[in-house]
């Protein structure tokens, strides 16, 4: 298993499973099946590009724990994609939706791939080909994936067709995240980021602070980031600083996000934004604010930049953005960090609303889903909330605590613990 330990990731999350299963007293037997996936598919997928040369892609499928029902997480397209990056956000998707109480396990998958570099002829050859490969070992009741970094609902709706013609029927179950006129759900694009501001909503109630009050740092203006943005200024916050991979933005009075919107539009990049001034990286997380919510890559907050942080929550709506030794410094410095598998939890919670919508054939109005997502989100929020109060421990270890409570208790049901 060492493919796996190799990556900062998955050595992060084993730090953090171990921690929270001394903290619970978790059954050794249940413990040591969640440190390491139950299956994992490698696949070379030939892609024919456009001048007639054929180009071999690695793919990747983990399939981490199936003990509350089917496998399910996203696919992300990405040059850095590896074996490790994927075992470790599968085990975090296991742990994921175990807390926000879902009949469903955890997998994740991915190919190594910068999607912008293909044609949109070679990015549609590579989804269907993946698809094919990947073809036995998922569906609606066995592994359903969805759209992650450098995917989108384009993607999902190729992986539909192809697997639904190597079926013979179509079966919009097999993958979520989807157009809205083939299956999809409404409010599905806008859920993590939307997730995100519910539980910065529910931590600011924690301090009596009204969200229409509180100041925002976003860091990530992605398909998160952007949408959490957009969220928490429609509800009155004041989102005094962004960034993106172009550079970051401050504005003291808070930046109009509505105008930023219109513009990234038009520029792909908030980059030359002329409503705001520039500043770094750095500064941005640095910021006297709030909330701040890391939108981007994991390991953006470390041992080396941890102290400088004055936010007075972090909520993770990117996987894996707090490295284990800052999450400490944090919580001694009394900034409360919502971790990653509570925070992000919304677009989990509405793939599996457009899975069961699918399979009943019955959908939602995007109200009645943004409702149902804000109940699931605030009950999670308040189970770990009262854990940590409880226990005096921080939000990350009590997350992972609840989640494997509830793992436990069915693995146990289930016969696949001693």
């Amino acid at each position: 298993m060492e493919v796996f330990t190799e990556g900062a990731l998955y050595r992060n999350t084993l730090e953090n499973l171990e921690s929270a299963a001394k903290l619970v007293n978790l059954n050794r037997n249940v413990l040591e099946r969640l440190k390491f996936p139950r299956r994992t598919v490698v696949v070379s997928i030939p892609v024919r590009m456009d001048d007639n040369r054929v180009q071999i892609f690695p793919g990747y499928r983990v399939q981490h724990n199936q003990t509350l029902g089917p496998f399910k997480g996203g696919l992300r397209y990405h040059p850095h994609v590896n074996l490790s990056e994927v075992g470790a956000l599968a085990a975090l998707m296991t742990f994921k939706n175990s807390l926000m109480g879902l009949p469903l396990g955890g997998a994740k998958g991915g190919v190594q791939v910068d999607p912008a570099t293909l044609s949109k002829s070679e990015l549609e050859h590579l989804t269907r080909r993946f698809t094919t490969e990947l073809g036995p070992f998922i569906g609606p009741d066995r592994d359903i994936p969805a759209p992650d970094v450098g995917t989108d609902s384009q993607i999902m709706a190729w992986m539909l067709d192809t697997y639904s013609m190597e079926s013979g029927f179509s079966q919009t179950g097999v993958v979520t995240g989807k157009p809205v006129e083939i299956g999809g759900s409404r409010g599905r694009d806008s859920a993590t980021g939307l997730g995100v501001v519910y539980i910065a909503d529910r931590a600011l109630q924690t301090l009596s602070r009204p969200l229409t009050e509180a100041s925002f740092a976003i860091q990530g203006f992605g398909k998160v980031g952007m949408h959490a943005a957009i969220e928490a200024y429609a509800l009155g916050a004041r989102i005094k600083g962004v960034s993106d991979v172009s550079g970051a933005l401050y504005r003291e009075e808070g930046i109009n996000i509505a105008n930023l919107v219109r513009y990234v539009h038009e520029n792909k990049v908030i980059a030359g934004f002329p409503e705001a001034e520039v500043i770094t990286h750095d500064e941005l997380l640095a910021l006297d604010v709030d909330v701040l919510a890391p939108c981007a890559l994991d390991g953006v907050i470390h041992e080396g930049n941890a102290e400088t942080i004055r936010a007075k929550i972090i909520v993770e709506g990117a996987n894996g953005p707090t490295d284990v030794h800052a999450n400490e410094i944090l919580f001694k410095k009394g900034c409360m960090v919502v971790p990653d598998i509570l925070a992000n939890g919304g677009g989990v919670v509405v793939s599996y609303f457009e899975w069961v919508q699918d399979i009943v054939w019955l959908f939602w109005t995007e109200e009645e889903v943004r409702s149902k997502l804000k109940e699931i989100m605030f009950r999670a929020f308040d189970q770990v909330w009262d854990f940590s109060q409880k226990n005096n421990k921080d939000m990350r270890s009590s997350a992972m605590a609840t989640s494997l409570l509830r793992l436990e208790k069915a693995m146990k049901l289930r016969g696949q613990a001693w």
